[in-house]
């Protein structure tokens, strides 16, 4: 609950945005799922870790089973506002498929913003399926075009974020171990968890902690 509490006055949370992460179970999700990152993201970004998450709740688009990814890069258009909420006060919109020109050739990345707190910018983007490796490469690719044609020099790294409906976390620490680039995957949730089941993960997750033996130090 501090961690909840905390965050309500980082963020300046309304009654009903408080309300509604405490539906979603926020303490309990952030303490079980740390963010799936790569190792060059808390050497750029040390502070990262405390405006990133490993889930995102999007319960507001009301996006059915099935859908794709521009089902939900629409629907995220549509409810922008809930969208920063979620992820965070200092995330500020930049654009939607915000054109990248390399080489002669055009891409198009999902959705970019900037982070006040970070001060850099921040490359969003979506995948309707679950993550697979190679969808990195893309990201490093529109990370690398962002520092190098349109980062400002008093700003950081750039950090991707790849959104995904779902990830092996396996897959993803493996994927993630060999990033150069500030990169985190993390998943988007339809529907509001179930608290009751993640409140008895979490205590699990500290009784095993608590029953873990420590080595003595002095070898005893």
């Amino acid at each position: 609950m501090s961690s909840t509490c905390g965050s309500a006055i980082r963020e300046q949370w309304s009654s009903r945005e408080l309300e509604r992460q405490f539906r979603a179970a926020l303490f309990e999700r952030a303490r079980l799922n740390p963010p799936a990152a790569s190792a060059q993201l808390s050497q750029a970004h040390p502070e990262a870790r405390q405006f990133l998450k490993d889930s995102y709740v999007v319960e507001f688009l009301g996006l059915p089973d099935l859908h794709s990814e521009a089902d939900l890069h629409r629907s995220l258009l549509r409810s922008l506002r809930q969208f920063l909420t979620e992820l965070g006060r200092d995330f500020c919109f930049i654009g939607s498929e915000t054109p990248i020109q390399v080489g002669g050739q055009d891409f198009a990345l999902d959705m970019l913003f900037f982070h006040r707190g970070l001060n850099c910018l921040v490359a969003i983007e979506l995948k309707a399926g679950r993550f697979e490796p190679e969808h990195l490469g893309k990201l490093e690719f529109y990370l690398e075009a962002l520092d190098r044609d349109v980062r400002k020099s008093h700003e950081g790294p750039s950090i991707g974020l790849l959104l995904c409906a779902t990830k092996d976390s396996e897959v993803a620490e493996y994927a993630l171990a060999r990033s150069s680039s500030p990169t985190l995957i993390a998943e988007y949730q339809r529907m509001l968890p179930e608290k009751d089941v993640l409140r008895a993960k979490l205590h699990e997750f500290y009784r095993l902690i608590v029953e873990t033996p420590v080595d003595d130090p002095k070898g005893a």
